[in-house]
């Protein structure tokens, strides 16, 4: 059963959003000040610039692959099976701790006023969030909309409002722990951007992807950067460092000194607020990543059920519910260290991933959004992720080696004998050593997603391409030649003598030329007969010789039918038409791999559907 695409670019913005403003911004800038002092201003803002350059090739990613499972499913694609189960459990992992971090923040601030432990209290919300994913996505996003709405208002107000009360001494000395400091805390809070793979995980779920994610990712990061670094600044320059060090409510105690006590509970508030977003979100994302893996029998296909009724992956909710649910007991530091850390291996594994699937020549591979400046910007964003990664803590650095390990041991013992995907990794290797490597079972899954994505449904000329004969010749041909080697193909499919088929078409060709252009010619000809079509696709890579105004065609399609087909006929030369207009179709034409390759060109085009 499929999951179901009714999520629009309002939902991508604000589960975009609601998964950033959260914990990394409520609970995060007092430990991160005690870290770098007053450049966790910069630290905040170099992380969004960092998760910026990363979300241009995650959004190329995603248009190209919009499925269940996010970096996991392209990272599979991109570096093979193994890679995709290590990072699928990675990014389900740190989405589940991001949760958890949320859902503890939020019982930090319900705890004085109910005489129970706080990991109880998240206990419970967690139970709340699952049995609110299992209603549906779509009620799940809807309840995103609402909280976002509120809590970008009181964001907005929030720097409106202490702009005016900033005391320029607090940031003095700006560097008091040094550069190094800077660095590492910025991947310290690098956490607080970890809604942009969220989006990616339900990309199967998303109306029109291609247009979708890329615009509503980009305006959530772009938003989130420019109010968490003004917020941040706002919070540095009104409270201390005695007072804002090691603080678990840094906002709501800088919105006390100017706005007071009421200050203190409205921006207490939007932390809860905000902490709902976070934990509603990363139980609906993390929950895709089980779903994907399942799919691809790297996890048992358990994980894969769906609900009748609601349509949700109601296993893959409940076993992430319940990790989040063992993870509020988790040390906050390591929590947000730990989530930090797989989130940035989560980028540059996307980035390395987006640079094999470019150079592997994948015909396939057609996002809808490019990441601009390829290879500069991919190579550029891996080293900064690289660097920051070095900065950053031991304990954190062990646990993730730990996760990566059991992930290893999941695709070893348990995936390996159950699946073997090709990867455009392999595709890479065939195109550097011109080994037979692949099967093309990975242009074919390109090829039904992109359908699904752009919800192309299949006409009679898209069956009658799949079905018919192709020929890609190598050497260069005459005219006869050549018409006698595509009756021979033609032949036996139209129950028609090679002879008869052959004297038809010379002289058709006779009559008047069906050379359209110096690179393509359409022969059509009108058989004896009652429903018969077919159609021939021809590749002549050294040009076929028809007359000497038209000496080197490249591109021939033949067309027989019997006159009863006459209306569809004229759909195929429309259909056609349209194929061969579109941008760079010679040079597709010509560089295709082999013959499926030319199918596809075809098979993928942008041309109206007709019925029939």
């Amino acid at each position: 059963m499929k999951l179901k695409r009714q999520l629009g670019l309002i939902h991508v913005f604000c589960i975009a959003s609601g998964a950033m403003i959260s914990s990394g911004i409520f609970i995060l800038p007092g430990l991160a000040h005690a870290k770098a002092g007053p450049a966790v201003v910069f630290s905040y803002f170099f992380a969004g610039v960092l998760a910026t350059m990363g979300l241009l090739s995650i959004a190329e990613l995603t248009t190209a692959m919009p499925k269940a499972g996010g970096d996991y499913f392209y990272i599979s694609r991109g570096l093979g099976p193994a890679a995709g189960t290590i990072a699928g459990l990675l990014s389900w992992f740190s989405l589940s701790l991001k949760s958890a971090f949320a859902l503890i923040g939020m019982a930090m601030l319900i705890a004085p006023f109910i005489p129970v432990s706080r990991h109880i209290i998240a206990a419970l919300l967690c139970i709340v969030f699952m049995l609110i994913n299992l209603r549906g996505t779509k009620e799940a996003a809807g309840f995103q909309v609402l909280l976002v709405t509120a809590l970008l208002g009181l964001m907005i107000s929030f720097i409106v409002k202490g702009a005016s009360q900033i005391q320029i001494k607090y940031f003095e000395p700006f560097t008091p722990y040094g550069l190094r400091s800077v660095f590492s805390t910025a991947g310290f809070v690098f956490v607080s951007y970890g809604g942009l793979i969220q989006v990616a995980s339900i990309a199967g779920e998303i109306r029109n992807p291609g247009r979708n994610i890329p615009r509503g990712m980009i305006i959530a990061v772009v938003m989130m950067v420019i109010l968490y670094t003004l917020m941040i600044f706002v919070t540095s320059g009104v409270l201390g460092s005695e007072e804002l060090d090691n603080s678990l409510t840094p906002i709501s105690d800088a919105a006390k000194v100017f706005w007071g006590r009421t200050g203190f509970i409205l921006v207490s508030i939007a932390a809860a607020l905000a902490f709902i977003t976070t934990a509603n979100a990363g139980i609906m994302t993390a929950s895709r990543y089980l779903l994907a893996i399942s799919k691809d029998e790297l996890l048992p296909d358990t994980f894969s059920k769906i609900s009748k009724k609601y349509k949700t992956p109601y296993i893959a909710i409940f076993i992430t519910a319940i990790v989040i649910l063992a993870a509020v007991f988790f040390n906050i530091y390591i929590l947000a260290e730990v989530a930090s850390i797989v989130f940035v291996l989560g980028y540059i594994l996307a980035n390395i991933s987006i640079i094999i699937l470019r150079e592997s020549g994948l015909q396939n591979y057609r996002p809808v959004f490019r990441a601009p400046f390829y290879p500069w910007l991919q190579l550029v964003t891996i080293i900064g992720f690289l660097f920051v990664l070095l900065e950053m803590g031991e304990e954190a650095f062990v646990i993730t080696a730990i996760i990566i390990f059991i992930g290893f041991l999941f695709y070893w013992f348990y995936g390996r004998k159950n699946v073997e995907k090709e990867s455009a990794l392999l595709h890479l290797v065939e195109k550097i050593t011109a080994k037979e490597l692949v099967t093309g079972t990975l242009e074919i899954e390109l090829k039904e997603i992109i359908r699904e994505r752009d919800d192309i449904a299949k006409d009679r000329f898209d069956w009658l391409i799949e079905r018919c004969a192709v020929l890609d010749i190598e050497e260069r041909k005459e005219l006869d030649e050549f018409l006698k080697l595509a009756s021979e193909e033609m032949s036996p499919h139209l129950g028609i003598e090679q002879s008869k088929l052959f004297d038809l078409l010379r002289k058709r060709e006779k009559e008047s030329s069906t050379v359209l252009s110096p690179e393509l010619a359409i022969p059509h000809i009108v058989i004896d007969g009652q429903e018969k079509f077919d159609v021939l696709l021809v590749r002549a890579k050294k040009g076929i010789h028809f007359s000497d105004k038209y000496p080197n065609v490249h591109t021939v399609f033949i067309l027989t039918g019997t006159k009863d087909e006459r209306n569809f006929h004229l759909c195929t030369l429309s259909a056609i038409a349209q194929v061969v207009q579109e941008p760079a179709f010679e040079k597709k034409w010509m560089s295709a791999k082999n013959t499926q390759a030319l199918r596809d060109i075809i098979l993928l085009s942008g041309r109206k559907r007709f019925g029939g």
